[in-house]
């Protein structure tokens, strides 16, 4: 027998903040792995493929609601299932 599910496709442009219109819940099941320039990042927040960038929260900066800003780096990104 064959149990193995088979995953969701990865979206273009996908965000870990659940109040995000780009949070799919279904993906965030699965580990999801994030490329940057051939490195690997553990730390993304979001990430957009089309537009070559991912976001990751400054370490001590907050915005006015409390939430650590986000930073854009540029570069290839891709991102898989790990």
């Amino acid at each position: 027998m064959n149990d193995t599910k088979s995953l969701p496709s990865l979206p273009d442009r996908l965000s870990g903040n659940p109040c995000s219109p780009y949070h799919v819940a279904e993906n965030f099941e699965h580990k999801i792995g994030i490329r940057l320039n051939g490195k690997e990042r553990t730390d993304v927040e979001e990430y957009c493929i089309s537009e070559g960038w991912v976001k990751i929260s400054s370490p001590k900066s907050l915005d006015r609601r409390g939430q650590p800003l986000l930073v854009r780096l540029k570069g290839t990104v891709e991102a898989f299932y790990s």
